[in-house]
Order: structure tokens, then C-alpha cells, then sequence
């Protein structure tokens, strides 16, 4: 089906596409270990469906480097495209995704994932019909195992299909780089990628399987009715652990030696657990105390406040509302307007840029930073 629509805006456009060749395939093979030898990278290997798509949606995340569009799963040496689309060879199209583990987790990655395919088709993707177009995941060691069966297994419980997930947690064994025409084929060919995806069925469904958490991974909704906490063993996973020891065992980081207590960069900060929005970078301010400080919540509807009495104290200690996340405690010695210090974890923090609010979800947020 997509060479059909391939055909079809050749035609429409064919004295424009007349001169298009593609260049020699490029098949060579992966290295079976997570690490990128080139860095501190790691690797995730999905299946998706059309990867043209797949890599588009990948490289607009924060924190992923590069991805990479190939062949896997079959047991063919080299396939090529004409193999591969066929069916024949026992491949899928998949991607490799070159992504930064300080800047986001296999977890997040994992996300980001289910929220671009169909996980329910067992037997294809959208308009691609046929088992080289299913889904699945390509598990690189036993953490990433381990990781991908506990996203999996949330996903289920979540209810947000009424249909079993039908993506398939695979051992990773060879991956082919696609031919180079194909490799960020999003740009190389904007009007013929645009085209197919229009009409392949893919943004529609997202569109309509998400609509309650606008354009946000799994367990980080953009609506407050969206917002969740993962299981523990999902968070294990993907909070370090510090984080996992600050926001899940009520912990304190040290001051002046954490992520973002001398952050000052226009954003908003979210919860680590949940994604759900918390505070801004408008209301923040330095306490001296070597924590971030702000003088009220962004949304306060996001934050419980609750009297706590250890340490031989009395204060009044700040949890996410969704996420049941440990942020800190709530001290009457703030400035104006409010006199007030949350003084909060950067460990229970997420920081989403200014620039980047559009894009992963809280584009409702940035008209605050107009004036």
C-alpha cells in the first residue's frame, strides 16, 4: 500500500520527481552491545511500522541523538528494500534509536514509542499490511528485558486500548542500515513523506487513541484526568536512584549538589513520576538554601499539602497529586507575593524547556512567558 501511494504523487509530481534515484544501499550490520562506541549512547531497536515515520517521530525528542532506519528480526544476510517490503525475508522495518541516558530514560524512550504505533495490530501498521510492518521491541540486554515487559504489562493495565497488545518483546540480534535514500527520508523527500502519511491512517488514530493526553507519551498525560504513576517496578527502571529514593521514599538530596537548584532557564518544572506540571521558572527564586525555591505551584490543583512531623518537626511537606511524588516542604518565608518557599527536590523534577513546551505536550504553558 505505500508504494501504491508512492505511485500515485510520482504521478501527480512526476516532472519534479523525474531526476529521483536512490543511492546504494548501505547494509551494514549492527553490533549486538546497548552502548553507542562513538559515546556514552545507548540503543533502542523498535519496530513501528513504516519507518519513515518511526524515525521522524523519534528525532523531535528531547535527549535522542540519532535514529537510524533498517531491517531486523529476519534471518537473510543484507536484505534490501524490495525484500523486506515483500515479506519475503522475514524482517521488519525498524529503527534504531541513538538516545542520551542522561537526558532521557529507556522507559521514556518506551513511551514515546507506544504513543506513535497501534500496539493492538498483530498484523501490520495503519495502511502497511503484513507481518515486516508489526511491532515490536528489541531487547538489547536483560534490563532492557526487564524494562520493556514492565512497560508493557503498564500499558495493559491502563486500559487506554479495549483490544490485548499484540507488540512482540524480542531478542535483539542483527540490524541493517536501510538504503540512504530512505534514511531521513522525512526531509530528503518532505512533499512524498507528507503524502503518505496524510493517508496512511497513522496520525488519525494517534489523534483519536490519545486525545485525552495531547501528544504525550504513555504515563505522562497532558490533561489532568491523564496523569498516572507507574508501577514501582516500572519506575525502578526509570528513575535513578536517587530520584527513586527522593520521590518514591520521601528522601533528601543534598543542597547546592543537585540538578537544578541554580537552573536559570526559562521553563516549566514537571514531576518526575507523572509528568504533571508543577512549577515555573517565573516563580522561581534563590533561597540560599541550595534547593530550587519558588513562591507557588504553576497548577495547584497538582500539589498536596500535608502536615508532616518527622524529624522531631513540624512542616508541611508538598506531594505531586498524580505522580505521589515527594517534592519537599512548604516554609511561610518567601518573598512577595505569596511569603512563601516551596523548597523542593531536583530529584523529583523534570525541567522542559521554554522552547520545547510545544512539543512534548504543555504548549498551554508557554503563552506565560510572553509578557
Amino acid at each position: 500500500m505505500k508504494k501504491f501511494l508512492i505511485i500515485i504523487i510520482i504521478v501527480l509530481f512526476g516532472a519534479v520527481m523525474a531526476g529521483f534515484q536512490p543511492t546504494a544501499q548501505q547494509n551494514s550490520e549492527k553490533s549486538t552491545t546497548m552502548n553507542d562506541k562513538n559515546g556514552n549512547l545507548e540503543i533502542a531497536t523498535l519496530a513501528g511500522g513504516c519507518f519513515w515515520c518511526v524515525e521522524s517521530d523519534f528525532e523531535k525528542v528531547d535527549g535522542v541523538v540519532k535514529v537510524v532506519s533498517g531491517y531486523t528480526g529476519g534471518n537473510r544476510e543484507n536484505p534490501t528494500y524490495q525484500e523486506v517490503s515483500a515479506g519475503g525475508s522475514g524482517h521488519v522495518e525498524a529503527v534504531q534509536v541513538y538516545y542520551d541516558p542522561a537526558r532521557i530514560s529507556y522507559i521514556e524512550v518506551l513511551d514515546v514509542f507506544w504513543r506513535h504505533v497501534d500496539p493492538t495490530d498483530p498484523d501490520g501498521q495503519f495502511v502497511d499490511r503484513g507481518a515486516q510492518y508489526g511491532t515490536a521491541i528489541f531487547y538489547h540486554d536483560d534490563q532492557q528485558l526487564e524494562t520493556a515487559r514492565a512497560s508493557k504489562k503498564d500499558l495493559e493495565a491502563s486500559g487506554r486500548f479495549n483490544k490485548p497488545i499484540a507488540t512482540e518483546i524480542i531478542e535483539f540480534k542483527k540490524f541493517y542500515d536501510a538504503e540512504e535514500y530512505h534514511q531521513d527520508y522525512y526531509k530528503k523527500s518532505a512533499l512524498r513523506y507528507k503524502f503518505y502519511r496524510n493517508n496512511s491512517g497513522r496520525d488519525q488514530f494517534l489523534a483519536s487513541a490519545w486525545k485525552d493526553q495531547d501528544a504525550q507519551p504513555a504515563v505522562h498525560g497532558a490533561s489532568n484526568a491523564g496523569y498516572s504513576k507507574p508501577s514501582d517496578d516500572v519506575l525502578k527502571n526509570k528513575l535513578t536512584p536517587l530520584q527513586y529514593k527522593v520521590a518514591r521514599q520521601d528522601g533528601t538530596e543534598p543542597p547546592f549538589k543537585n540538578e537544578y537548584w541554580d537552573n536559570k532557564e526559562e521553563g516549566i518544572y514537571v514531576d518526575i513520576v507523572s509528568g504533571e506540571p508543577l512549577f515555573s521558572s517565573r516563580d522561581k527564586f534563590d533561597s540560599g538554601t541550595g534547593w530550587p525555591s519558588f513562591t507557588r505551584p504553576l497548577d495547584a490543583d497538582n500539589i498536596i499539602e500535608h502536615q508532616d512531623r518527622s524529624l522531631f518537626m513540624v512542616r508541611t511537606e508538598a506531594r505531586s497529586k498524580h505522580g505521589d511524588s515527594h517534592l519537599g516542604h512548604v516554609f511561610p518565608d518567601g518573598p512577595a507575593p505569596t511569603g512563601l518557599r516551596y523548597c523542593v527536590n531536583s530529584a523529583s523534577l523534570k525541567f522542559v524547556p521554554r522552547e520545547e513546551l510545544e512539543n512534548r505536550g504543555y504548549g498551554q504553558y508557554a503563552g506565560s512567558f510572553d509578557n
